[in-house]
């Protein structure tokens, strides 16, 4: 058979002229977004130059394009052998082996990828990328330096060495790095989360807050298709509703107890069925008709709203449960409880404890409202809202907090109770 013929899997010769237009409408496609056509047309065209670094190539970016990942894998290993000095090759290859999880082979690629283009800020993110997800965090570091030396307004990369510096407690660079990002997208939500989370994690309401109502505006956030409150006058009632997905979740119980306190306010509050039963508020479930509404606010927006600082944070809202504590001690945490202490682990018993331990969960929390001793761990990546201090809580006037890895101190703490 001449060379400029090929053979495909049915037997079907094409000559160069064929294949090529097989390529040019395959190409077509792809540019115009159609790779679930493009696809089937570049794997003929492999199949018939299954030496084609270039055909390879397309092949993997259309597999990559439909979330193919495992089949782009040997199109992509191909091409970038083929294309040794072609940096994208290097670039699309380890982008797909990251996916499936194969990180040290996606450093490989990239560091022939650095190689060729030692200039490149997106290849050197990428490196970061890579070691971190191998745990390797000071050479993340440094890789990200690398790309925000050449370009320093590379926004990936300042978003992720913000994160890295805010995980080993240097808050302000990765504040500066967060501002830096957010002057090239300032209306970025999730740029404008993560540096509302910074602020309020420290401490300073005051300008995280605004910020942090940016994951209202998130892609698939949950809201009840009420106007959204801002603190203005209503013509009717306001719904106060949490974001949480499942409503008889333990986060969802928590947030309700913690942050429903609305004196003066005509409100109701959307919660499950078991924390209706314990608050003595009007409350609504949700898929309940809502005439009669005129907005709705987030449990989370209402420091914000309603201008709370840890000084002026309202009293817990009213309930139907009184305390009646025996000898109990309430232990509802990881931890374990100090050797020879019987405990009470049940959390409909917690009225009939006189002191509760526990982590920052529902139970906890309906403990302290009950005005029962209660002690609660908090990690070191504790809820915001919980304030940078330890000791007696602003939120409940008999709780007090303790960081989470104080183990000797709780087991003292409770043994004085």
């Amino acid at each position: 058979m001449p060379a400029a013929w090929a053979l495909l899997d049915g037997g079907v010769a094409l000559s160069d002229q064929q294949i090529n237009s097989l390529a040019r409408d395959a190409i077509q496609r792809a540019s115009a977004g159609d790779f679930a056509a493009a696809e089937p047309l570049f794997a003929q065209v492999v199949d018939a130059r299954p030496n084609s670094g270039q055909a390879l190539h397309l092949l993997g970016q259309a597999r990559l394009k439909l979330g193919r990942f495992a089949e782009a894998r040997e199109p992509l290993e191909r091409a970038a052998q083929f294309l040794p000095k072609e940096p994208a090759a290097q670039v699309n290859l380890a982008g797909c082996l990251s996916v499936l999880g194969a990180h040290v082979e996606a450093l490989i690629a990239l560091e022939r990828a650095t190689k060729l283009a030692p200039d490149n800020a997106a290849i050197a993110h990428n490196r970061g990328r890579a070691l971190e997800a191998l745990g390797r965090a000071d050479e993340a570091e440094q890789a990200y330096n690398d790309a925000l030396s050449i370009d320093h307004r590379l926004m990936p990369a300042l978003s992720a060495r913000a994160a890295l510096l805010a995980a080993r407690g240097d808050w302000a660079g990765a504040l500066a790095d967060l501002d830096m990002a957010l002057t090239s997208k300032p209306d970025d939500a999730p740029l404008r989360l993560r540096r509302g989370e910074l602020l309020l994690h420290q401490g300073d309401w005051m300008r995280g807050l605004d910020d942090y109502d940016a994951r209202l505006d998130l892609p698939g956030h949950w809201s009840p298709g009420l106007p959204r409150w801002q603190g203005e006058r209503l013509d009717g009632r306001l719904l106060v509703y949490h974001e949480q997905d499942n409503i008889e979740s333990d986060a969802a119980m928590r947030d309700t107890l913690m942050l429903a306190r609305l004196p003066g306010i005509d409100a109701a509050i959307q919660c499950s069925f078991k924390v209706a039963g314990w608050l003595n508020l009007p409350t609504v479930r949700r898929g309940d008709p809502l005439d009669g509404f005129a907005a709705a606010i987030a449990l989370r927006s209402l420091p914000k709203v309603l201008d709370w600082t840890l000084q002026t944070i309202p009293s817990p809202p009213p309930l139907h449960l009184k305390a009646e504590p025996d000898e109990r001690i309430g232990w509802f945490s990881t931890s374990d409880p100090p050797p020879n202490v019987a405990v009470e682990r049940d959390p409909e018993h917690v009225a009939r404890c006189r002191l509760v331990v526990g982590d920052d969960h529902a139970p906890t929390h309906l403990a302290a409202m009950l005005g029962i001793p209660t002690l609660i761990r908090l990690p070191h990546s504790a809820d915001w809202l919980w304030g940078p201090q330890r000791g007696p809580s602003p939120w409940y006037r008999t709780l007090e907090t303790l960081d989470g890895d104080a183990a000797e101190a709780l087991v003292a703490r409770t043994l004085r109770c």
